[in-house]
């Protein structure tokens, strides 16, 4: 319940934090660094590490591998004031000799050839800012003139919309700083778009969606827009400025919120392969001493963090990270990720800059404010409620405004389950098999058509939000497979695998592309057409570890409201496109959360007539309670389709009939550390007030507390 501060118990996350001295994340570094050697070539130019292609190739992915644990080999060096017990700045010397070479067999794509070089070029850039006295000043002329000129294929050019925008005013900087060429106008450009994409209380939006609205919300805040800023003030010799120490201490007195107690952070959004970088700005808030966290607290975070990574299996038999959030899983790439992309993990270094005696390493560990009780809280600037119970380690997010929509209105596209799912947790995946983004179900709300398809949510326009209440709205649509007996399977059929009957949908349908959300079930050439619907509206009430969670559909907008602003080219296409309108009629599907586990004897399903849970053989539960509408119960299982374990199951309940306009469903919604009885103790009351028709419920809980909500 907000507000709530319970006596913490004896944490796992203390006794990491005495384990992960300085000297042991030196010896991580060593160690990471040291397994990539095999896969260097002669020249130590192209670090070419085993796994699938990124969409740039294997020759722009051999530049990452240099330019990714380059950063890493900087880092360390630089906080050992340049000791070099591992010949590290002869390895990169080496590799930059070679790769700057335009007639050697091991050159570096330049940025007019691989677009991707533009952020590789920004990590060597950091790299040699931060060793230059070890490094660049001991490079021969030919290879510094043949560095300068690979960097200075990206002044003056342009068309960078995101966090992008900082690898240019980084390399320019630098090459400025060694009096390489450097354009004005490219900096100042990059400025003004970095402050449009500033959105308020420390949270950046990297990117604008489809429609002018920020509301791409994820790690990037972190290890993007709040460390480079410290990383070019770094270059240029002058404190971190002002507004952006500000936002920095804001943003952080945030994100530790997204940090379970056990270490486990929250999984959501792209690149999650990256795993530990969301590590740097708590670290860049300590190197600029803009941190609220005290030394104890940002070190138990930190080392709980990387400690949690190091147990799961992040890095391999081999030393190596591969792509996954755990161990291995390839599902989680994007067309961008390469072999060596998990290596922008580097960042999570960014403490060794830290000397020895400074507090982070001498301080005892202390628990982060938001461990020491169960919260909930609101970030009002991503739309998202996060509720926290440290005594069971689960963090929470439900998400009423980050979509990330990027994709045309005229293109048939799924919902990112990275960004448009209602829920998102530490110590849960959205569902990322073919079929799974197909016909969305877990920690999911959606209207099922005639044939049981559900639909998507699409951009999200938020409604209202106070507290532990948020209220949103988005029009729906659904993707037609053409493939039937793909879409029937997962549909939820009661003949194919959704109920209870013990088997699993192992996700096959993907064409063979098996390349993340772009590159399998989100390729246009998947679907076969789209149907529009209606607008569906969703609301959350929180309180501890429960959602009520509540729905109820309209044809047309509120009046005066439009999904996108009037006159403008989007508007004219989302009302005059050719894809036709779902004529309904349509019941209401509620998602839960999935679970994983690597045995499926290791998920008990439990489900009476109001609700449905699963129980994981730690304890942890998943639930889902018919309130209002919502009749019928059921769960979905999967097979490969989580990176947390090869089986999941996913319990929803839904409505037996259709939906009238403006009837609201709601479902209480449970995700617990620990095994939650079947009847739950907070089973609400969910009551419509007034006629048929209305947007307006009261919550009434077991203690009498009551929410009114209003849907419209």
């Amino acid at each position: 319940m907000p507000g709530v501060t319970a006596t913490p118990e004896p944490l796992p996350a203390l006794a990491a934090a005495w384990r992960w001295t300085r000297d042991h994340w030196l010896a991580e570094a060593d160690g990471l660094l040291a397994a990539t050697e095999p896969y260097t070539s002669p020249g130590r130019a192209l670090i070419s590490l085993p796994g699938p292609a990124s969409g740039s190739g294997p020759w722009s992915d051999g530049l990452e591998g240099f330019a990714r644990t380059f950063l890493l080999a900087a880092l360390r060096l630089r906080g050992q004031d340049g000791a070099d017990p591992h010949g590290l700045l002869d390895r990169y010397a080496d590799g930059l000799a070679h790769g700057t070479d335009p007639a050697g067999s091991e050159r570096w794509p330049r940025i007019p050839e691989r677009r991707q070089a533009v952020v590789e070029a920004a990590s060597v850039a950091i790299g040699l800012a931060e060793t230059r006295a070890w490094l660049w000043d001991r490079l021969d002329d030919g290879t510094r003139s043949r560095v300068v000129d690979w960097l200075g294929d990206i002044v003056g050019t342009s068309g960078y919309r995101n966090n992008w925008i900082w690898f240019q005013t980084i390399v320019e900087s630098f090459l400025a700083s060694v009096g390489g060429p450097w354009e004005q106008a490219d900096l100042d450009r990059n400025e003004e778009i970095g402050e449009a994409l500033y959105v308020g209380d420390g949270w950046y939006s990297d990117g604008r969606g489809r429609d002018g609205r920020r509301q791409s919300f994820d790690w990037y805040a972190g290890w993007a827009w709040h460390v480079y800023p410290l990383l070019h003030a770094r270059i240029e010799g002058r404190p971190l400025a002002d507004r952006h120490a500000a936002r920095l201490r804001e943003y952080l007195d945030q994100a530790q919120h997204l940090v379970g107690t056990t270490g486990a952070p929250l999984l959501q959004g792209r690149s999650i392969t990256y795993r530990f970088a969301l590590l740097a700005p708590f670290w860049a808030g300590a190197l600029a001493g803009v941190t609220p966290l005290t030394p104890g607290a940002t070190r138990t975070l930190t080392s709980a963090v990387a400690d949690h990574f190091r147990r799961s299996g992040a890095v391999d038999p081999a030393g190596l990270l591969p792509i996954g959030w755990h161990g291995r899983y390839d599902r989680v790439r994007q067309l961008y990720t390469g072999p060596a992309s998990p290596y922008w993990a580097s960042k999570g270094f960014l403490g060794l800059l830290l000397p020895p005696d400074h507090d982070v390493w001498t301080a005892p560990p202390e628990l982060p404010a938001p461990w020491s009780g169960a919260t909930v809280t609101a970030l009002p600037v991503p739309g998202w409620i996060v509720a926290a119970t440290p005594r069971d380690g689960v963090v929470r997010v439900i998400n009423h405004g980050s979509d990330r929509l990027v994709e045309s209105f005229l293109e048939p596209h799924p919902d990112d389950p990275f960004y448009r799912r209602t829920g998102y947790s530490n110590i849960t995946s959205p569902q990322l098999s073919a079929a799974a983004i197909a016909a969305p179900l877990d920690s999911h709300t959606a209207l099922l058509d005639a044939s049981g398809t559900p639909s998507h949510r699409d951009g999200i326009e938020r409604v209202r939000g106070a507290g532990g209440v948020l209220v949103s709205r988005s029009r729906v649509h659904w993707l037609d497979l053409p493939y039937r007996e793909h879409r029937a399977r997962d549909a939820g059929a009661p003949d194919a695998g959704a109920h209870d009957d013990g088997r699993y949908d192992d996700g096959r349908y993907d064409g063979g592309r098996g390349a993340g959300v772009r590159g399998h079930a989100g390729d246009a050439a998947t679907w076969s057409a789209v149907r529009r619907g209606p607008q569906l509206t969703t609301a959350s009430v929180v309180r501890g570890r429960h959602e009520i969670r509540l729905a109820r559909w309209r044809r047309e907008p509120a009046a005066g409201v439009v999904p996108v602003p009037p006159d403008t080219a989007a508007h004219l296409l989302d009302r005059t496109a050719a894809w036709p309108e779902d004529p309904g009629p349509w019941s209401v599907h509620l998602g839960g959360w999935a679970l994983a586990a690597d045995r499926p004897e290791d998920l008990r399903v439990e489900q009476d007539a109001h609700g449905v849970r699963v129980v994981r053989g730690d304890g942890a539960t998943s639930l889902v309670r018919g309130l209002l509408g919502a009749d019928v119960t059921g769960v979905t299982r999967r097979a490969n389709a989580d990176p947390l374990g090869a089986v999941s199951v996913t319990p929803w309940v839904r409505g037996s009939a259709a939906a009238a306009p403006g009837e609201i469903t709601a479902a209480l919604v449970v995700l617990s550390g620990g095994e939650e009885p079947l009847e739950p103790a907070a089973v609400a009351a969910v009551v419509p007030v007034g006629g048929p028709g209305t947007a307006t419920a009261r919550i009434t809980w077991p203690d009498g507390h009551t929410d009114t909500v209003e849907l419209d």
